[in-house]
């Protein structure tokens, strides 16, 4: 291959992979027993409160996506809509962490940012792999990249790609709405994983 182009990226992976976990949330869900409620096909299926709102019932929900711990003592970074309720009507009630080794821990949210659509979770645990964080200024088009994503059911992920673009405008607007777009595969689940450039920091 040319300079900079790597015969293969499974030692960079290798060290990385461990790092990057899975990230589930249950929650809990009120929604109304009757969709009719306060209409007037309320009385039809079963509402009786004279066009009020009706019952309501608790169900269970969740969320999955990734993240990637950043000390080894379990400070891990996730995007902050994989830990948050996905409807007004919805609260998280548990956060639970999965790592490569299968092992789960309770997280506790340490912070939130909706703006930069970043968390920072914590799980109790020392001796934990983790990755560093890179300067994404320096980051180029046409850098190879590689994104490590952690989705439910599957297992770790590993897709590479090049740097698409830089300071990318996504049209919604705010203060950090400019991002590195990159072609790398990014599957569901992959929410809140790193992005790696070929040092192995995250950019």
């Amino acid at each position: 291959p040319r300079a900079g182009a790597p015969m293969s990226f499974a030692d960079m992976v290798a060290k990385l992979q461990p790092a990057v976990v899975n990230i589930s949330t249950t929650q809990k869900v009120t929604v109304q027993s009757n969709p009719f409620a306060g209409t007037p096909f309320g009385n039809m299926f079963g509402d009786q409160g004279g066009g009020g709102e009706g019952g309501t019932i608790t169900r269970q929900g969740q969320s999955l996506g990734s993240g990637f711990i950043i000390s080894a003592d379990g400070y891990i970074v996730t995007n902050n809509h994989v830990v948050s309720a996905g409807t007004r009507t919805a609260v998280v009630e548990s956060i639970t962490v999965t790592l490569t080794d299968r092992k789960e821990y309770k997280a506790r949210l340490v912070g939130r940012d909706q703006s930069s659509d970043i968390a920072v979770l914590k799980i109790e645990a020392a001796g934990l792999p983790f990755v560093r964080f890179g300067n994404s200024t320096s980051a180029r088009v046409g850098d190879w990249v590689v994104a490590i994503g952690s989705p439910f059911g599957i297992g770790s992920t590993v897709t590479a790609g090049i740097v698409s673009a830089l300071q990318r405008a996504t049209g919604q607007g705010g203060a950090y709405d400019r991002f590195i777009q990159t072609d790398a595969a990014i599957n569901q689940g992959n929410s809140g994983g790193p992005l790696f450039d070929m040092n192995g920091n995250v950019i």
